[in-house]
């Protein structure tokens, strides 16, 4: 294969995902959810938590400076904290009580009963951040999800999980960017 059949393969390949995603009324249905409940969450004061590993880190640090700081439309700041963003308390967790805890210790000292935790998983399966759902729930808060492949356990034990229809960690990790993206300007134009 040369490069550009790489790169029109690797773009028709994303696309085949959208489409998926596009013509699948549960799927879409779940990101309508998660803007409507994030929208009540900030309108009675809540804060969104949000927490990924690797890729998904990164992610959850660009919704939370869309939600903090704007998305499309100039407006107040929003609450939104991504979990994985202070290096000393995730070490400082790690080191004392093992990496499955660091999400989960954050939503102990950070959540309440009126906020939603938003974990992000390619796989659906990682520990640390199914430890923090638990968590939230034990606390009386929410907890939605961003995952791929079947869902894993994440679908299981979420309120709401949005699944990309893939099992590439790539095309899965595009398709929450637009999936969020669109869940980011929902919740700015209801609360405007």
């Amino acid at each position: 294969m040369t490069n550009e059949e790489i790169i029109k393969s690797d773009i028709l390949a994303s696309i085949e995902v959208k489409q998926k995603v596009v013509n699948s009324p549960e799927i879409l249905k779940s990101i309508e959810k998660m803007a409507v409940e994030i929208t009540d969450c900030i309108k009675t004061g809540g804060k969104l938590l949000i927490c990924g590993n690797g890729g998904s880190a990164s992610d959850a640090l660009h919704i939370a400076g869309e939600i903090v700081g704007r998305f499309q439309q100039e407006r107040k700041g929003y609450a939104a904290i991504a979990l994985n963003s202070d290096v000393a308390i995730m070490t400082a967790v790690a080191n004392d009580y093992g990496y499955d805890q660091v999400f989960a210790r954050q939503v102990e000292a950070l959540m309440d009963k009126d906020d939603i935790l938003l974990g992000i998983s390619t796989s659906g399966n990682s520990e640390n951040i199914i430890r923090a759902v638990y968590k939230a729930h034990e606390i009386g808060g929410k907890a939605f999800a961003l995952t791929g492949e079947d869902g894993g356990k994440l679908k299981e034990i979420c309120d709401i999980s949005f699944v990309a229809p893939s099992d590439v960690t790539a095309h899965i990790q595009e398709m929450h960017e637009c999936a969020y993206h669109i869940i980011c300007k929902l919740v700015e134009q209801n609360l405007m």
